[in-house]
């Protein structure tokens, strides 16, 4: 749902896609531009996974992901796990690439200023409940509509309807340690260490899909799509972390980030681009970051038949599960109001009743209350932003309905001839508890009464003053 802005002049250089509305500058690239990006990656990345095969060699793995899961749709681990973090570490010294890895990412960039990435680190807890609704129903599930990066993510089978809420909860188990501390975030922390492992999973996942690809060409369209995972793609996921929370995700939620918290956020997820291997240079500037974000909305958002297959998955792996015990159609507007009918209806979204946007009402008007008042009293500011550092980090990580334990996003979704991600049945899945909907009912309702409270009021004196007025 997009905000309408009265004000706006239109002229030939204005834009709208997907429901959003921007100005062309020089920065933002044509596609034409952004081709070659399609063709490059992280090169280093893939040689040193090759290196840490043949130091240690993976353990055979089930090819199908939906086998091998415990009754809540989590994948089972095998007794040992190769953390490729730890093998990096502890070898970095045995070969001239792993060292060149290691020092790469070691070797602070001049650019970054502690205090400036503590101060990102504290924007994601200070905004929490709506950006971690950005991230799941924009970013994540919005994303769902880049026609190339689906084709990836569909051969991978990790997002079949009995384990994309796994996968959605590794990816969040990432930017919680990101975003843990400023010391998680630095070298040896557990945001550097987890940034790694992912780095060398992008590889992985690269590396088989090309290996099928040189066997059989028809599996995946390298001319078509690109090489999979690529600098634009990477580009694009932390672009969705970052800058898409922003401007779109927030401002659609009814919140707006102040000038140095802009500055600062992009600057913590540049950071975190330069340990994924990805290029920092798009994030060196809000403008810049702003500019790239509003181009890949222009040219790679085409949604297709895979994109609506795993966006009906992502919704549906989430329906009526804990905390939140959210319908369906409650998850659905969730999704068109920060995505917008337009995409949601490429995507193959259902339609909810006007009730379900009234509670998503509520829920903007609940988040906005929550977000100004404590961001204007610098005490509950702090005491918030440490609350939900332990309450997400216990969820979603620790909880018995998160992920249970931390991953160390180890091979597990392996691309293979036989691994497709189908589309998850259509039946309702029944509500067992009351969740989130009554929350946002019940903040509709103090917010309606408040404003019918402030009119009687308005009203009783308005009367009175011309009362008064009529009767000298």
């Amino acid at each position: 749902m997009a905000w309408p802005n009265p004000f706006r002049r239109r002229d030939e250089n204005t834009r709208t896609c997907w429901g959003y509305t921007f100005q062309l500058t020089p920065e933002h690239l044509t596609p034409e531009q952004a081709h070659p990006m399609k063709y490059t990656y992280d090169v280093l990345g893939e040689e040193c996974y090759e290196i840490l095969n043949q130091i240690s060699p993976p353990a055979e793995t089930a090819k199908d992901p939906s086998q091998g899961l415990d009754d809540n749709g989590k994948p089972t681990q095998s007794k040992t796990k190769r953390d490729l973090y730890i093998l990096l570490r502890d070898h970095r010294d045995k070969h001239e690439k792993l060292k060149q890895l290691w020092d790469e990412v070691s070797n602070v960039p001049d650019w970054v200023d502690w205090d400036q990435i503590a101060r990102g680190q504290d924007v994601f807890y200070r905004y929490g409940g709506a950006t971690l609704t950005g991230l799941a129903y924009q970013s994540l599930l919005g994303g769902m509509g880049a026609n190339r990066v689906v084709e990836v993510l569909a051969r991978t089978g990790g997002f079949g309807v009995k384990v994309a809420r796994h996968r959605l909860f590794e990816t969040t188990q990432h930017i919680l340690e990101c975003t843990r501390s400023v010391e998680s975030i630095k070298p040896g922390g557990a945001g550097f260490a987890s940034s790694l492992r992912v780095r060398l999973l992008h590889a992985a996942v690269r590396q088989r899909l090309m290996k099928l690809t040189k066997t059989r060409p028809e599996y995946y369209s390298v001319e078509k799509y690109g090489i999979p995972i690529n600098d634009l793609d990477c580009i694009a996921t932390i672009g969705t972390f970052s800058a898409t929370i922003i401007w779109l995700s927030l401002p659609r939620q009814g919140i707006w980030l102040r000038e140095q918290e802009i500055l600062d956020y992009i600057a913590l997820w540049r950071l975190i681009a330069h340990f994924v291997g990805t290029p920092t240079e798009w994030f060196e500037t809000p403008a810049k970051a702003k500019a790239m974000m509003e181009s890949l909305l222009m040219n790679e958002i085409n949604p297709t038949e895979t994109s609506k297959i795993l966006a009906a998955n992502i919704i549906r792996c989430l329906e009526a599960q804990p905390p939140t015990y959210a319908s369906r159609s409650f998850l659905e507007v969730n999704a068109r109001w920060l995505n917008g009918n337009e995409l949601a209806d490429a995507l193959g979204l259902g339609r909810p009743s006007a009730w379900y946007w009234a509670l998503m009402a509520g829920q903007c008007i609940f988040f906005m209350s929550i977000c100004y008042l404590y961001r204007s009293i610098p005490a509950l500011d702090k005491r918030k932003v440490a609350a939900l550092r332990h309450v997400f980090w216990q969820v979603i990580v620790e909880g018995k309905f998160g992920l249970g334990e931390e991953t160390v996003f180890d091979f597990k979704y392996i691309p293979d001839f036989n691994v497709v991600t189908a589309r998850g049945g259509d039946e309702q899945v029944a509500k067992k508890e009351v969740g989130i909907e009554r929350r946002n009912l019940n903040t509709l309702l103090i917010a309606t009464g408040c404003l019918v409270a402030i009119g009687y009021v308005g009203v009783k004196i308005t009367s009175a003053l011309v009362s008064r007025i009529l009767w000298r």
